[in-house]
């Protein structure tokens, strides 16, 4: 059975967009569309499908208000938020409401795809430039508290490291890959930028993630800051 997706989103025509997109991939089935997060809760309900995609701003019941409601009634419901917004506090109150990915509408096909497949399989997704803004703010936070004096348990999570790169545990080019991923790259600014295929890119990407011992990019770049492999930058 391929992955059943519900899109709920109040502009249409992006939402046709996404659908036909997403039609011509194997194995994902568009089996619902809803226009804000009232209906995406009826519709859920209804049609029972392995993925939402959620707007984050919908008239009425918003995106994180309905993925909250929607996660407490199906537990095993995978939600990716769409948005505009790649600021910390859209991010964390997404997140926060049970959300497992986080994606911004200027993605292209191959990131919304790819997302899907990582949220399908019980991973999470956050988009490469809204990760460089969170591990940024963290940074911020570990500086700020290391200087007062009063470190939360967040800065106390980032305190500044040494800049060092890991090739103990990863090859030169992996190491050039996990700092293009903290600038917030996506694969295709990636291979940009090395001059190397996106197919190279991806094989890089997972075999750090493989030798990280980690699940997602996003995981993978929070540990590099907080061992300091990478630099902020």
């Amino acid at each position: 059975m391929g992955t059943r997706i519900a899109l709920i989103d109040d502009h249409k025509l992006f939402r046709e967009g996404v659908k036909r997109i997403l039609e011509f991939e194997e194995g994902f089935e568009v089996v619902a569309e809803g226009n804000d997060g009232s209906e995406g809760v009826q519709i859920v309900n209804q049609t029972n499908p392995d993925i939402v995609i959620m707007d984050i701003n919908m008239p009425g019941i918003n995106g994180v208000e309905a993925t909250r409601e929607l996660i407490e009634q199906f537990e095993d419901l995978r939600v990716i938020i769409l948005s505009i917004h790649d600021d910390e506090s859209y991010v964390t109150h997404a997140l926060q409401s049970g959300a497992l990915g986080y994606m911004l509408k200027e993605m292209d096909t191959d990131e919304l795809v790819n997302a899907i497949k990582i949220v399908s399989e019980g991973g999470s997704y956050v988009h490469p430039k809204v990760t460089h803004n969170l591990v940024r703010d963290y940074h911020r936070l570990a500086l700020s508290g290391s200087k007062s004096g009063n470190e939360t348990q967040t800065s106390s999570y980032f305190q500044p490291v040494e800049y060092r790169k890991p090739l103990h545990l990863l090859t030169r080019r992996e190491c050039e890959v996990l700092q293009l991923m903290a600038d917030g790259q996506s694969n295709r600014g990636i291979s940009e930028t090395l001059y190397i295929s996106e197919k190279t890119v991806k094989n890089h990407v997972s075999n750090i993630l493989q030798k990280m011992n980690v699940n997602d990019r996003t995981q993978a770049v929070v540990t590099a800051i907080k061992n300091g492999w990478v630099e902020v930058r």
